[in-house]
């Protein structure tokens, strides 16, 4: 870089840029720049505050806790399992899990189990066998219920058998109920107690009604009616989902209860209500899918395979609350766009870019600058306002009841002599009649 360049560089880190502003008299454009402020203030008032209320100040990080209780007795009398009382204890396996619950509505009840040596199931692919040198001692049987002894259990004179294996015999050979065991667990119900708080705006609620009424939660339902009724029957949970609770209980299933708080702190807080979804997770639409369904084995006296209705729970929660006393709003113009008009698309666009971007060296120049300007627009008076007013006399000729007169311009008189010019003083101002 020159030195004319590093010169010029370090001029300009110095300069001071201010705004100028120049009245352009162009319709067009003043149409188009007024066309511009209607379309940007409509857009505000209709989809930004009306629509998308972007005045309001939202806190979307939700503080949440959940609790879960199951409550529901049925009773069963199976060849398995005889006469037997459900409660709680019995059908919520595992008791307590991270914002879910389980009720047990199907089982697959194998008896009398204990460790022993046994045959693996034929359901098992990697159990079946031809002779002993297939079932090596101490190898687990994949995906199956034991560790290999070594020998080839045939049965009669089969050809092909399965392993023996040391683990709780017998093993599981039986396949589920086509009806569910528990299928009164329809009308069992679910208490689900949500807190919910917004630490920005310190603003709490729960879904619960707030009164003093003891027999409030013994009596209610959750509806449409009844929102801070947080008492749901699980047979209305499944048909909310659009399934149906005995087809499910077979199989089992997984269900999703989403409750969403969308407040506005704007209103009053009675306005701020939860919102309850219900979804199916599980996949219930392809139904010999392996895939559908869910279950879980447990070892209980005597074992069994428990199909049973999970539910997933999920809170989300978002709080809104104005915010334009803390926040400036800016009506954003259009008069960019039409400064580029004027600058660059229409016929005199030199002449308006001159006008908007003048170059001034020093304050000096500046100053006369403005008194250059300021002569050109107003011409020269003062002499005429020193002269007094020369008075006719009344001998002013009269035209419809006016009186007009005429004062001349102070004139300057001379000769020229031997090739000199000789100037004579002004004369004095006279009245001429009109």
């Amino acid at each position: 870089m020159g030195q004319a360049g590093c010169k010029g560089l370090y001029q300009s880190l110095l300069d001071y840029k201010t705004e100028k502003y120049v009245i352009a008299k162009n319709k067009k454009v003043g149409l188009l720049y007024r066309l511009l402020q209607v379309s940007i203030l409509t857009y505000l008032v209709v989809w930004v505050f009306l629509v998308k209320k972007c005045y309001q100040d939202t806190d979307t990080s939700l503080q949440s806790s959940i609790i879960t209780k199951v409550k529901g007795v049925t009773f069963t009398n199976t060849s398995e399992l005889g006469e037997r009382l459900w409660d709680v204890v019995d059908y919520v396996v595992p008791p307590q899990g991270e914002n879910v619950f389980f009720v047990v509505t199907n089982l697959v009840v194998t008896p009398n189990q204990r460790q022993d040596t046994c045959a693996e199931s034929e359901r098992i692919p990697d159990a079946l066998c031809h002779e002993d040198s297939d079932c090596p001692p101490g190898k687990p049987v994949v995906a199956g219920n034991g560790v290999r002894t070594g020998r080839c259990l045939q049965a009669g004179s089969a050809q092909k058998g399965t392993c023996e294996i040391f683990a709780w015999c017998p093993v599981e050979t039986k396949s589920r109920p086509v009806k569910p065991l528990l299928g009164e667990a329809e009308d069992f119900t679910v208490y689900i107690k949500n807190f919910i708080r917004f630490p920005k705006f310190n603003f709490s609620k729960t879904n619960v009604l707030d009164t003093r009424d003891k027999t409030f939660l013994r009596s209610c339902k959750f509806g449409p009616k009844n929102p801070y009724c947080p008492i749901f029957r699980l047979g209305s949970v499944v048909s909310w989902t659009g399934s149906n609770f005995r087809e499910m209980a077979v199989q089992g299933g997984v269900i999703g209860i989403q409750i969403e708080w969308d407040c506005d702190l704007d209103r009053p807080p009675s306005e701020c209500n939860p919102r309850y979804y219900f979804n199916r997770l599980d996949n219930r639409f392809s139904e010999n899918s392996i895939s559908s369904g869910y279950n879980f084995s447990a070892m209980t006296p005597p074992s069994w395979e428990a199909c049973c209705r999970r539910s997933n729970g999920m809170w989300l929660g978002a709080l809104s609350k104005s915010r334009i006393l803390s926040r400036t709003l800016t009506l954003v113009q259009g008069s960019f766009f039409c400064d580029l008009v004027l600058i660059y698309f229409i016929k005199k666009s030199n002449f308006y870019r001159d006008k908007k971007y003048e170059e001034v060296r020093d304050l000096e120049g500046l100053a006369q600058m403005a008194e250059s300007s300021r002569q050109r627009v107003a011409p020269d008076t003062a002499g005429l306002a020193e002269q007094p007013e020369v008075q006719d006399g009344g001998s002013g000729q009269k035209e419809n009841g006016c009186v007009c007169r005429q004062l001349l311009q102070p004139t300057r008189s001379g000769h020229q002599e031997n090739g000199k010019v000789t100037v004579e003083p002004l004369q004095n101002l006279q009245a001429v009649e009109a």
